[in-house]
């Protein structure tokens, strides 16, 4: 009865085996001799020698194996294969799996023996189903970890005879540097967060989604939950009318209000802005005109407001909350504005300390540490959006808070009002202040407006 192969932690170098496979969908389609076309990347191989002929058939039966570097010719084949990412490679120690590179897209640049280096600080662990996945948003693949002794050593955990090559692989694929100022000492990687190149490189069309099966407006949910209803449950409380300006009056041109556009940092506590002025702001700028109802057989049926900012899909996640601290007309607090109704709903007193951190940032873009005559907190029901769309909906939920910023801009400066846009809020405070749960609902901008001084 033969032995079985040793695991990872008693293999020795000569235990190790490399074991190719295509990607998920790729094939090999032999032609004349010496030809072939892989697919789905359409590329064309040929003056294939009859060794590599062979490798492609065996490649189309299932995984190959070797024990140690293959022939030349199969050598010269592995690296075309990897350089369309038709190819990925798994590495194994006796009857244990170690890792896997699995690519996305051509392999870049060659394999360079390196036994040591550190993880890359765009490198992500987590796991994706049942799989550890090792992702980088500068690479062209994953790695995914099947051993718990790998994930040991990408941390620098223990010393075993595949740790070389490890390092060797995570070197080649970008996962690893040889030390922190390969990516510190250099402003284009030293600048970039690396949540910030994460969601740049996710919320984009790119290497992953060239494909679109599961980026963009793919309606995932229908049929797994409910579409997120247009309007939100409303706060209770006794709510404030506001008045419907006549849309005819402001005759500012368009080019006037974008040339006149500045951001306001001081404004006149002693002629604030009027409840009218406000109510005139937010329903030029962010009330609901109408709401149409789409029903479609085999469809969850959908709800999509109109408003006068554009929005992807017209789904429109946005809700504006003024936190008004002096307005003549109305009593300070955190209003909640029904885009529907036209009116102002109370959600929290003025002189609630949730209330009072979400208005003290602002006053560090005020001149002299002023404190807001209101503040315009943009919050996104983010369901309205994530229920439509896979991978891209903060990125697209951002740019809405920018087009409705520049709305309030230029609305605010044909009224003669003054504003200004901040780059940060408080989404705990927002959470805490509203009561609605973070993932349902959260602070995504704000937007200062008042009587200019």
């Amino acid at each position: 009865m033969p032995s079985p192969r040793p695991r990872s932690s008693d293999v020795t170098g000569s235990d190790l085996r490399t074991v190719y496979a295509w990607t998920s969908g790729s094939k090999a389609v032999l032609g004349a001799p010496g030809a072939a076309t892989v697919l789905p990347a359409k590329e064309q191989l040929t003056g294939l020698l009859p060794m590599q002929g062979g490798a492609l058939k065996a490649l189309n039966a299932g995984p190959i194996a070797f024990d140690g570097p293959p022939p030349a010719p199969i050598a010269d084949l592995v690296d075309r294969l990897l350089a369309i990412g038709a190819l990925q490679v798994t590495v194994t120690a006796g009857d244990e799996q170690l890792y896997t590179v699995r690519p996305f897209r051509g392999a870049t640049g060659g394999r360079a023996e390196a036994s040591t280096g550190v993880l890359s600080r765009f490198t992500v662990l987590r796991r994706d189903g049942g799989e550890l996945v090792a992702e980088n948003p500068r690479s062209w693949c994953d790695v995914v970890v099947h051993s718990g002794a790998v994930a040991g050593a990408l941390v620098g955990g223990g010393d075993t005879p595949w740790t070389a090559r490890l390092w060797s692989d995570l070197r080649w694929t970008g996962h690893a540097v040889a030390d922190d100022a390969v990516e510190t000492g250099v402003f284009p990687t030293a600048s970039w967060s690396p949540h910030e190149l994460w969601f740049h490189r996710r919320s984009t069309v790119g290497d992953r989604s060239t494909s679109w099966a599961h980026f963009g407006p793919t309606r995932w949910a229908d049929g797994r939950f409910p579409p997120v209803p247009a309007a939100p449950d409303s706060y209770p409380g006794e709510p404030i009318s506001l008045p419907v300006p006549d849309l005819d009056v402001l005759t500012v041109p368009l080019a006037r209000a974008v040339e006149e556009r500045v951001s306001t940092r001081s404004f006149d506590d002693a002629s604030p802005m009027t409840v009218n002025e406000l109510g005139e702001l937010l329903y030029r700028c962010a009330r609901t005109r109408g709401v149409r109802t789409i029903e479609k057989p085999g469809t969850a049926t959908t709800e999509l407001p109109s408003r006068p900012y554009p929005s992807g899909g017209s789904i429109y996640e946005l809700e504006v909350y003024p936190v008004i601290r002096n307005v003549v007309g109305v009593a300070p607090g955190m209003y909640h504005y029904d885009s529907i109704e036209h009116v102002l709903r109370p959600v929290s007193a003025i002189d609630e300390p949730a209330v009072q951190r979400l208005l003290s940032p602002a006053s560090l873009t005020l001149a002299d540490g002023e404190r807001p005559q209101v503040m315009l907190t943009i919050a996104a029901r983010a369901g309205r959006i994530m229920w439509t769309y896979e991978q891209m909906p903060y990125a697209v939920i951002l740019k809405h808070v920018g087009v409705l910023t520049q709305t309030l801009y230029l609305t605010a400066t044909a009224m003669g009002l003054g504003g200004v846009a901040q780059g940060y809020g408080d989404t705990t405070a927002f959470a805490e202040a509203t009561g609605r749960d973070e993932l349902m609902e959260c602070n995504v901008g704000t937007f200062v407006v008042g009587r200019p001084r």
